[in-house]
Order: C-alpha cells, then structure tokens, then sequence
C-alpha cells in the first residue's frame, strides 16, 4: 500500500517526524509549509495524493480555508486534519469544511497511521465495489425508497430523481447506513461505529458536523430527510415527503 501523501505542516520537525515514520509504511510525501502552497499543489495534480494530512494553524491561509478550497476541487479525497488545539468547536468546524478525520497535537505517530490506514482502506474497497460492479445496470440501486435511490458502487444519490452532488464519503456513508433502515434510530455512538469503524476515537459531535453538512447537501434537492431523536441520535424518514 504505497500511499502518496500531501502533507500540509508548517513544523519543520512534526513534518520530518511524520515523514519518517510514513516512509517506514512505504509511503512517500510531498510537504507544504504554508496554506497557499497546499492549495496550489494540490490544484496542480489531484490525483497525485491518496490522502492529505492538513494542519489547522497555518501561515498564508488557515487550514479551514485549505480544506474549503480541497473540497472544492476533490469531494473525495480523504483528509485528516492535525491541531494544537483540543477546542470541540475547532474540531466541528474542520469536520464540517470536509475533513474526514480530525487529530488533536500531541499525537502518538502510530496511533496516526491506524487513521489513514482505516481511511484508504475505506477508499479502497469503495473503488474495488465500483470497479466490480461496472457493468451493473443504471436502473439498479442498492437502496430505493419513496423518494431516495441509492447505488453504492457508483457513489450516486438521487431524491425524486434529482443528483444530490459533492456528498463527501462519510456523508455517503452516513446516509447509505440510516436509509438502509429507514425509521430505525441511530445513536451518535452507534453512527461512530458503524460509520467511522472501531479504530475511530473521535467524540459523538463528530457525527454531529457531518449530519449538518449532509442536510445541508440534501436541502439542496429539497430532501427534508434526516430527522433529529433529541436525547438519542438520528434517522432517515422520507415517508412524509409529499412532491
């Protein structure tokens, strides 16, 4: 698994820390020092990089607008953002720009690796589901309600036949998982599990972020479908939908 990794980090030494132990996984790197010089590599070739590890404090331009401009040109790839600060809101914020995971400085190196590993081997089986299933029919979905159909291998979500666009993979994932069982109520801890996996540490307003983000995508096509269980978690219900 020979990852080619954006590293944004303007730390001399956290970046040749991280780059030794991502060298000793196989990996490469490319470093940026600065948020205009992530930006602009990553402009310049998106599908050089499997993965960005992305600092919040940056010079030039903060991590957040760097993640702006990333998910703007890349829905997809994975990013996992890096602070000195352990603020909660700090951590909503990036998550709710697109980040898809989010470590707070000090960090064990180790425990890092476990995160992108998780994280492109989610990616990985994404695109191996895609590839075998490239022949399917574009009349097929895995997941069809009232007014959702889903297909998993083709990342494509419809609302009464509408695109819902840029959904990010844990917004997918997230929406795939509570439109399987629609009505039942999801926890925020049980969404971490199911969504994020057992090597995930994060804390439940994570989900929190990625739910916004994903109505707010969902509104986009008029699909009111995410419904909030105060005191206990989320559902999927488009049953009282009306056209």
């Amino acid at each position: 698994m020979g990852l080619k990794i954006l590293m944004v980090e303007d730390d001399n030494s956290v970046a040749e820390m991280m780059g030794m132990f991502f060298r000793k996984e196989g990996w490469s790197e490319d470093v940026a020092a600065d948020g205009i010089q992530a930006v602009d590599m990553f402009k310049k070739n998106p599908s050089k990089y499997d993965l960005i590890t992305l600092d919040l404090n940056l010079p030039k331009k903060d991590g957040i607008q760097v993640a702006k401009e990333v998910r703007a040109i890349s829905p997809t790839v994975p990013i996992i953002m890096l602070t000195a600060r352990d603020s909660e809101s700090d951590q909503v914020l990036g998550l709710g720009v697109g980040a898809d995971d989010y470590v707070t400085k000090p960090f064990s190196p180790l425990a890092l690796i476990a995160r992108i590993k998780a994280l492109h081997r989610r990616v990985m089986m994404e695109d191996d589901s895609s590839s075998s299933d490239s022949n399917e029919d574009k009349n097929d979905y895995d997941i069809e309600t009232a007014h959702l159909k889903i297909s998993k291998s083709r990342r494509e979500v419809l609302f009464d036949g509408r695109a819902v666009t840029n959904l990010t993979p844990k917004e997918f994932d997230l929406l795939f998982t509570m439109a399987q069982k629609p009505k039942q109520v999801f926890s925020r801890n049980q969404l971490l599990e199911l969504v994020w996996g057992y090597e995930y540490y994060g804390k439940e307003r994570t989900v929190d972020a990625h739910i916004k983000k994903l109505r707010q995508k969902l509104e986009k096509v008029g699909a009111d479908v995410i419904q909030t269980v105060w005191g206990v978690g989320y559902k999927f219900d488009d049953s009282q939908v009306t056209k």
